[in-house]
């Protein structure tokens, strides 16, 4: 970026300074021509005064011009400059009648070959007739001068070579913090994450940029030491019951005939429940987390409600609140699974009896889900949310749950736009989702 950057920087003042260069020769040649003019005209004023005082010489002094000529009104050449001495006259055109003089181009004469000569004409007049007064001087070159453009090349030289290098610094010094933002990348890994880019003191889109980096990194380091726990958590979870199996196997070989094989089977019955029962919600939780969509259909959630809790065997007894009528768009399973997951919760910390309610509060369907239970410390509502959450034993995941069921719940709330929390309640828990509904 720098070298391209200062490629562009001199490119462009270049060109610039090109065009300035084009323009100013142009302006100096016009400059340099009406000079040029103007001293041919003064030498021919001068020989006109000479004219009319009868003092015109037989060689007239040159004046710094090419050459002066008088012709008479006969045509012939009565007096001329030192280099035109003996020769034709240089020119026959001769001033319109509405003017005195004439200024004219000729290129390749007799007189000067191979060479364009400006030719100013004046005409004098006489009693015996008009005269007739000639002097010529070389046409400016499109060049002007060779020291002026030397001068101007110099000039437009030093500031592209100015310019460049100044951009080379400027862009060099803009990219220092950015070549330090690279360093620092460069030597974070993810077993040590811990380390944050430089950020400027300047207030510019380059502090913007670390600052940027610095909070992706925060949660790149939140979302690796979040993916930690969840590996032990799920490690452990998944070897507690592979370890029950065992032991109630290893146990039964010690004594095969005297044995309980049918304990025996029933017990690793129940650790396989359970083991599936993780999976389930592990492969739920990748789900989610890939960001699969899921369908979006009209859902009536008191329906959804009904059809989930008529389903399902009930441990304690659940009373019903469900206002018919409040649809919402999302996905029938995952919502299901929702409401599963929160009815699991609540039967298993409920004393003996769950509440759940359905109704419609400020644009959003409503579900609540209340049991009788101990309750969640308010100080740990968002912790019971949190994958493998272990809180008391009146609400420890080993009562029966994997750990997943709030997280995965929660998860597809946020999915479909809506929420899931814990509010206020007079006694136990009470669970409170809210998705808007559809018109």
């Amino acid at each position: 970026m720098r070298g391209r950057l200062t490629f562009v920087a001199g490119l462009v003042m270049t060109l610039l300074c090109l065009a300035v260069l084009a323009t100013a020769l142009i302006g100096l040649r016009g400059l340099a021509n009406q000079y040029n003019v103007d001293r041919i005209v003064r030498v021919t004023l001068k020989t006109i005064h000479m004219l009319k005082n009868d003092q015109i010489p037989s060689v007239l002094p040159s004046q710094g011009i090419a050459g002066v000529q008088v012709i008479r009104p006969d045509g012939s050449v009565e007096s001329s400059s030192v280099l035109l001495q003996g020769k034709p006259r240089m020119a026959f055109f001769q001033p319109p009648d509405t003017t005195v003089r004439q200024d004219m181009v000729h290129c390749d004469s007799t007189l000067w070959p191979d060479q364009c000569m400006v030719i100013v004409a004046i005409r004098v007049y006489s009693p015996n007739g008009d005269y007739l007064i000639y002097a010529a001087d070389p046409v400016v070159p499109w060049y002007v001068d060779p020291r002026v453009d030397l001068l101007l090349f110099l000039g437009a030289g030093l500031i592209v070579a100015v310019t460049t290098f100044g951009t080379y610094l400027l862009v060099g010094r803009a990219l220092r913090p950015v070549d330090a933002i690279s360093e620092e990348l460069a030597t974070i890994t993810a077993s040590d994450l811990d380390h944050r880019v430089p950020v400027p003191r300047n207030h510019d889109e380059i502090r913007r940029l670390a600052e940027t980096a610095n909070a992706t990194l925060d949660r790149l380091e939140e979302a690796v030491e979040q993916q930690r726990r969840f590996a032990s958590d799920a490690s452990h979870d998944l070897r507690s019951p592979l370890t029950a199996m065992r032991a109630e196997v290893e146990g039964a070989l010690l004594d095969v005939e005297t044995a309980d094989w049918e304990h025996t089977g029933e017990a690793i019955l129940g650790s396989i429940d359970r083991l599936q029962a993780l999976v389930d919600d592990l492969l739920q939780i990748a789900r989610l987390d890939s960001g699969a969509p899921g369908r979006m259909d009209p859902v009536d959630l008191a329906h959804l409600a009904a059809t989930e809790i008529d389903r399902r065997r009930r441990r304690v007894r659940i009373i019903r609140e469900l206002q018919p009528g409040v649809i919402i768009m999302g996905d029938r399973l995952r919502l299901a699974r929702v409401l599963t997951n929160l009815l699991d919760n609540a039967e298993r910390h409920a004393n003996s009896v769950v509440v759940v309610k359905v109704y419609e509060e400020a644009g959003c369907g409503v579900l609540e889900v209340l049991d009788d239970g101990a309750g969640v410390p308010h100080d740990k509502r968002e912790h019971v949310f949190q994958r493998f959450t272990r809180l008391d034993a009146a609400r420890s995941r080993d009562a029966g749950g994997t750990g997943l069921g709030l997280a995965i719940a929660r998860q597809i709330c946020e999915g479909h736009g809506g929420t899931l929390g814990i509010e206020d309640s007079v006694k136990g828990a009470r669970f409170v989702l809210r998705i808007p509904v559809s018109r």
